[in-house]
């Protein structure tokens, strides 16, 4: 009993590294979709994916908490996808994300 006591405890560590990620867009005359990642305790990322005919000029900003928020530009040919990460100087609890895509 002991024993599965402790394999138990040991793998508690390993389900507490996902944090919560709120995207808000604006999309204007453009088909954008994303995908928002986790990649680390201190990374951000956003995979955005052009599903439209013409390109994609992007803005995203990505904030955490008390930090400065990090502003990526973005140019997404149609039928593409490009990705956007942001790393901070201390470990995220919240990611909010802020993109904004215009056609070109």
């Amino acid at each position: 009993m002991r024993k599965i006591c402790f394999a138990l405890l040991a793998l508690l560590p390993l389900s507490a590294f996902a944090y919560p990620i709120a995207v808000e867009k604006h999309l204007t005359g453009v088909s954008v979709d994303y995908t928002a990642f986790d990649t680390d305790a201190d990374i951000g990322s956003i995979q955005i994916n052009n599903y439209g005919k013409s390109d994609a000029l992007c803005t995203v900003v990505f904030r955490n908490g008390p930090e400065a928020p990090r502003t990526r530009k973005v140019e997404v040919p149609a039928g593409k996808f490009r990705n956007a990460t942001a790393k901070f100087n201390r470990s995220i609890i919240r990611l909010r994300i802020e993109l904004t895509c215009v056609a070109k």
